[in-house]
């Protein structure tokens, strides 16, 4: 048994969620934590609300909140989300816990103690009209190396260099268009050139890695430069250094104390379960395995800054240094990063009105439609378009009449000719085959996501489902009325495809899962759903706010084939899919209608 961690990208508490967003972060991370639960290997999956800088700031003043305020109330619809979409964290926390602070500040008084965080001064940028400092992402103008002409202050989307906002041409604030003015400030930089030859050693070890995470990786070592950590904003997580620490307008920069979130999220859960070493488990084993999801847009802070960070802190960069007490913490297994989900072209949107929320269409189509349509026709390895009619198509003709289709008719024909699971007579060939691939299916699925490559395991898995069901076609079990043994045995072996094929499909429709189970006779838990629980701090931290977490151990859905219990009573099934509106696919629901320009 291997200790696994899952650690998940941490989404911004400035606004519900869209399905871009899960799509890259929330479910390839589900289906990998499910799958190795299933295999046997002991997952920690981690992640939480990412709720400090500008963007909660700027959501504050919108609504008329405070930032605290505002990341309490989105922090709350996020993790409902998460919860009803099935993503089977053992901890969903929050960036604005005492715990959190502590660990993050720790981290960055190991960095100045080795020398890999020093301070500079530099020209950072300041909205003319209210005076306020403007976060690097808040900045947009052409890119100086490549010409695009949405670059971001921090760095180009289109060809991945680090950039400063000063070096935008014709720079602009993403909130009201105006040119920023930009004054000298005084900020604390990790010192990346100085880890560069360390992060260049451990990247040629990375043999496995996605092409497209290794290649942009690899071009952001030969641009290094110092990066800020530290911003001229009140929201944040005070500066642990002398001189620093008591000035209210200064504060650790949020990317800086989002990435730390994932060993702050194994700490505090740690300390949840009364076993507060219980992280050093994944964190400090050497045998550990550790898989990194999220979006193409955050390659860069894990596949280079994190790990520069962790090699820092360790005392391991190219200036040595002492092991910080959480030393020593070990880097990435894996980056498993996706490409952008779009629509109609462009990347999701809440700004340009481009966006799905999670909420609307979990609360009309369920949480196993919009996994299976991510986990087949998501943005794995390229941006991909989403339209309405491919998710028709999908539901529809796939996930209806493939799967739940199978699913129906197998136990049908059971329930009326037998009551229960019929016992088998002697098998054909044609039986032996079907069986023989279902039965290799848990290797080749398996060993697709244990590379974390979705589409090939779920396509691996449904191409056993579209194989069953040709071969109920072809023996017809409904016109053996006069060969019952033959019939007992046709059934049989459907039935039994269909419980390895619901094996198979677990970790991508957990929720479909569970019913199927339940229908072939299965009696508990066969796959575990997170809980949201209400929790507090203590006197110095945070009181009453939701976290996801759940007892994932009892469950029974295990990654291989397990024999049908012949006599095993059937009831009369009901439809596990629902089918879609065939019109929707030209109009759009009502909440996110298709525009005909």
């Amino acid at each position: 048994m291997s200790k696994i961690l899952a650690a998940v990208a941490w989404p911004y508490a400035n606004g519900p969620r869209h399905i871009g967003h899960v799509s890259g972060f929330g479910v390839p991370s589900d289906v990998f934590a499910r799958y190795q639960r299933m295999a046997g290997h002991d997952v920690l999956m981690v992640s939480g609300s990412d709720e400090h800088g500008t963007a909660i700031q700027v959501q504050a003043d919108k609504e008329g909140l405070t930032p605290q305020q505002t990341a309490d109330k989105y922090h709350r619809v996020i993790a409902t989300d998460l919860r009803h979409l099935g993503l089977t964290y053992d901890l969903y926390t929050r960036t604005t816990t005492r715990n959190h602070t502590l660990v993050v500040q720790e981290l960055f008084r190991a960095l100045v103690n080795n020398g890999y965080a020093v301070p500079h001064k530099q020209l950072g940028a300041i909205s003319p009209s209210t005076g306020r400092t403007l976060a690097d992402r808040y900045i947009e103008g052409t890119c100086p190396i490549c010409g695009y002409e949405s670059a971001r202050g921090d760095q180009c989307d289109n060809c991945g260099h680090q950039l400063d906002p000063i070096d935008l041409i014709n720079p602009r604030s993403r909130l009201n268009g105006e040119r920023p003015k930009f004054v000298e400030t005084e900020h604390f930089f990790l010192q990346l050139p100085a880890l560069s030859g360390a992060l260049s050693r451990w990247l040629e070890t990375r043999t496995d890695w996605r092409p497209n995470v290794m290649n942009f990786s690899l071009q952001l070592l030969k641009d290094l430069k110092p990066r800020a950590i530290t911003r001229d904003l009140d929201w944040g997580i005070p500066i642990p250094e002398p001189g620093w620490r008591d000035n209210p307008m200064k504060s650790i920069y949020v990317w800086f104390d989002a990435v730390i979130g994932y060993l702050s999220a194994s700490i505090e859960w740690a300390w949840r379960q009364g076993r507060p070493n219980a992280w050093q488990e994944w964190w400090q084993n050497p045998q550990a395995r550790s898989y990194y999801f999220m979006g193409k847009d955050n390659i860069t802070f894990h596949s280079v800054i994190w790990p520069g960070i962790l090699l820092g802190v360790n005392g391991q960069g190219d200036r040595g240094g002492q092991p910080s007490p959480l030393s020593p913490l070990e880097l990435p297994t894996e980056i498993a990063s996706s490409e952008f989900l779009t629509m109609s072209g462009s990347k999701f949107s809440t700004s340009r009105q481009t966006v799905i929320y999670v909420s609307d269409f979990l609360r009309e189509f369920g949480p196993d439609a919009l996994r299976y349509y991510i986990a087949v026709a998501g943005p794995e390895s390229q941006d991909t378009d989403f339209t309405w009619d491919e998710f028709v198509r999908r539901t529809n003709h796939e996930l209806n009449n493939e799967w739940g289709n199978l699913v129906n008719r197998s136990i049908n024909m059971a329930v009326k000719y037998n009551g229960a699971v019929p016992t088998p007579g002697t098998l054909t060939a044609a039986d032996q085959q079907l069986r023989q691939t279902a039965e290799q299916a848990f290797t080749t699925v398996g060993q697709a996501l244990e590379r974390a490559h979705f589409k090939e395991a779920i396509g691996e898995a449904m191409r056993v489902v579209s194989l069953a069901n040709k071969y109920l076609s072809e023996a017809e079990p409904w016109k053996l009325q006069d060969d019952p043994a033959r019939r007992d045995t046709v059934l049989h072996t459907a039935l039994q495809t269909v419980q390895d094929c619901n094996t198979l499909l677990t970790p991508f429709l957990p929720h479909a899962a569970q019913r199927i189970f339940e229908q072939l006779g299965g009696h508990g838990v066969w796959a575990a759903q997170p809980e949201m629980n209400e929790v507090s701090e203590g006197p110095e931290g945070l009181s009453n706010y939701p976290i996801l977490t759940g007892d994932y151990s009892q469950q029974q859905a295990r990654w291989e084939s397990r024999p049908l219990l012949t006599g095993q009573p059937l009831a009369k099934p009901q439809p596990v899919f629902q089918k879609v509106d065939e019109a929707l696919g030209q109009t759009g629901p009502t909440w996110a209608p298709i525009n005909a320009d």
